[in-house]
C-alpha cells in the first residue's frame, strides 16, 4: 500500500525483529486462507471446548468499537461501497512477502500477487503495543486481537466509501469471523513510498507547491465527504506517502466523522502546542467546523510552513505569505484556502506573475535547428537534474531573466520536457559545447558570450 512504506518509518522502534514479524504475518495469512470454511480458530467445531468468557471490561470495549463501526457504515446512507477486486483467494497466492513496518496496532508487509503488481498487506499486529496492553489489562489475547481488528475494519470501511486521488486505494480484503472471539482481517492496498520531508525541501518549488495543493484538495474533500466532515486525528507527514508522484494519506484508522459535542462556546477551544483557537457551539450542540479547522492548521504547521515559501518565484511570495498567515491564524477555512491556491496556480501557469519585468531576451542570439550535447555542467538549486541546471520556466523570456541572474550562465535551451503544470524545462549552460542538429530546438546565447565562441 502506500500505507506500507510510510508505516515502516513510523514503526521502526518496535522490539520485534522483522524476521519475527514476518513469521507472525505468515501465520496470520495461513490462518486466513487455509482456515476459511474450517472454523478459523476451531471454535464451534465438534469436540472443541467453548471459548472462555471475556472479561466484562473487554466486552464493553468490544461493544463500543462494534457500535462505532456500525455507526460509520450507517453514515454512508446506503451508498455504494468500493470493495476492490481482490479477496482471500488472491491472498493465498501471495509471494515474496516481506515486512515493511509495524506499529501500535498493525503490521504491514509487501507482497506480489498472482498476475503481477505489488500490494501492501495490512493486518493486526498480534504483538503490537495495543494488543499487549490489552492483554495486560484483561488476560484475553484472542479478544484483544479482535479489539484491534475492529480498528482495521474501521479503516477498511472508510477506504471503501471515500474515493479521492489523495486517499490510498483499497484493492481488496480477506475477512474471517468464523472463530469467536477473534476476527482475522487483511487489507490489500496500493504500494507507495515514504514522504521524506528532507528530500522534499531539496526539490524545486513547483513540486513542493504540488504537494501542498494536493493536500488542500484532499482536505476539501474530507470537509465535504459523503460521510460528513472528517478529521485526521493523527495528522503528521508519516501518515502520507507518494504514489506515482502524488501525495496520499495512508492511515485512516484514526480518522473520525464525529465533531466535538458542546453546550456553550467555551467547550469549543481548539488547542495546539503553540496556539489555541476559540470556536462557536452550534444550535445542534456541535463545535462548528472543528474537524475542518483542525485538519487545516495541521496542514499549515506540518506542510505549508516548510514547503510553500522557500525558493518560490518572488512575484508569488506575497500571495503565499497571505496563505500562510491566513491558515496559521485560521482566518481561512478550507474553501478560502483552496481558492487562494487556485489563484497562485493560475498566476504561475499563465505567466501573469512575470508582468512588469524588463525584457532581456533581446540580449540573446538564437541559433535555430541546434541543441547542445547533454553533459555535466554547473549546478543550481533547486534543479530538476543533479548533472546541471535544469529549471521550470514559462517562456524563453523568463529563461533569459534566470540566465542573467546566474554568473555562470552563458546560454540556455528550452527542452521538450514538461512539468505537471505544462511548463517547459530550460537547461542552462556555462559555455557552448558541441552542437547537434535538431530541427525542433533553439539555443539562446548571450551576445556578450557569442563574441568569444565559434558559432
Amino acid at each position: 500500500m502506500t500505507v506500507a512504506a510510510a508505516v515502516g518509518r513510523r514503526w521502526r522502534g518496535a522490539r520485534l525483529s522483522a524476521a519475527a514479524l514476518l513469521a507472525l504475518l505468515a501465520l496470520a495469512l495461513l490462518a486466513l486462507t487455509a482456515g476459511r470454511g474450517g472454523g478459523g480458530s476451531g471454535a464451534g467445531q465438534p469436540g472443541s471446548p467453548p471459548p472462555p468468557p471475556l472479561p466484562p471490561g473487554l466486552r464493553e470495549e468490544l461493544r463500543q468499537r462494534r457500535r462505532d463501526l456500525l455507526r460509520l457504515e450507517a453514515a454512508a446512507g446506503g451508498g455504494e461501497a468500493a470493495s476492490g477486486g481482490l479477496g482471500c483467494g488472491d491472498l493465498s497466492l501471495a509471494t515474496g512477502v516481506s515486512v515493511l513496518g509495524w506499529g501500535f496496532t498493525k503490521v504491514v508487509a509487501r507482497a506480489a500477487l498472482a498476475g503481477g503488481g505489488a500490494v501492501a498487506l495490512k493486518s493486526v499486529h498480534g504483538a503490537g503495543r495495543e494488543v499487549r496492553q490489552c492483554v495486560l489489562r484483561y488476560g484475553a489475547p484472542a479478544g484483544c486481537r479482535r479489539l484491534a481488528a475492529y480498528k482495521l475494519l474501521k479503516e477498511v470501511t472508510l477506504l471503501q466509501r471515500l474515493r479521492h486521488p489523495g486517499i490510498v486505494q483499497l484493492h481488496g480484503q480477506c475477512y474471517d469471523n468464523s472463530g469467536d472471539p477473534e476476527i482475522r482481517v487483511t487489507a490489500m492496498l496500493e504500494l507507495g513510498s515514504p514522504l521524506e520531508m528532507i528530500q522534499l525541501l531539496q526539490t524545486p518549488w513547483e513540486e513542493r507547491f504540488k504537494i501542498c495543493l494536493s493536500l488542500v484538495e484532499l482536505l476539501f474533500y474530507l470537509a465535504h465527504s459523503p460521510l460528513g466532515s472528517i478529521v485526521l486525528l493523527d495528522f503528521q507527514p508519516r501518515q502520507f506517502v507518494m504514489v506515482d508522484g502524488n501525495l496520499k494519506v495512508t492511515d485512516m484508522d484514526d480518522a473520525s466523522t464525529e465533531e466535538l459535542s458542546c453546550k456553550e462556546d467555551n467547550d469549543c477551544t481548539l488547542d495546539f502546542p503553540t496556539k489555541s483557537f476559540p470556536l462557536n457551539c452550534s444550535a445542534a450542540g456541535k463545535c462548528e467546523g472543528i474537524n475542518e479547522k483542525k485538519n487545516l492548521f495541521n496542514a499549515y504547521r506540518y506542510f505549508f510552513t516548510y514547503l510553500l515559501p522557500h525558493s518560490a518565484p518572488s512575484a508569488l511570495r506575497p500571495f503565499l505569505s497571505d496563505i500562510l498567515n491566513a491558515t496559521g491564524d485560521l482566518r481561512y477555512g478550507i474553501n478560502e484556502t483552496r481558492k487562494a491556491f487556485e489563484k497562485v496556480l493560475h498566476l504561475y501557469k499563465s505567466g501573469l506573475y512575470l508582468q512588469k519585468r524588463p525584457l532581456l531576451l533581446k540580449d540573446y542570439i538564437s541559433l535555430k535547428g541546434f541543441r547542445m550535447v547533454e553533459g555535466e555542467d554547473y549546478k543550481c538549486w533547486p534543479s530538476y537534474s543533479h548533472l546541471g541546471c535544469l529549471l521550470s520556466v514559462h517562456s524563453a523570456e523568463e529563461a533569459a531573466t534566470i540566465c542573467n541572474s546566474q554568473s555562470q550562465c552563458q546560454s540556455f535551451i528550452i527542452t521538450q520536457q514538461r512539468t505537471w503544470t505544462g511548463r517547459p524545462l530550460a537547461s542552462f549552460q556555462s559555455s557552448l559545447t558541441d552542437l547537434i542538429p535538431d530541427a525542433n530546438a533553439v539555443i539562446y546565447v548571450k551576445r556578450s558570450a557569442s563574441s568569444g565562441e565559434r558559432l
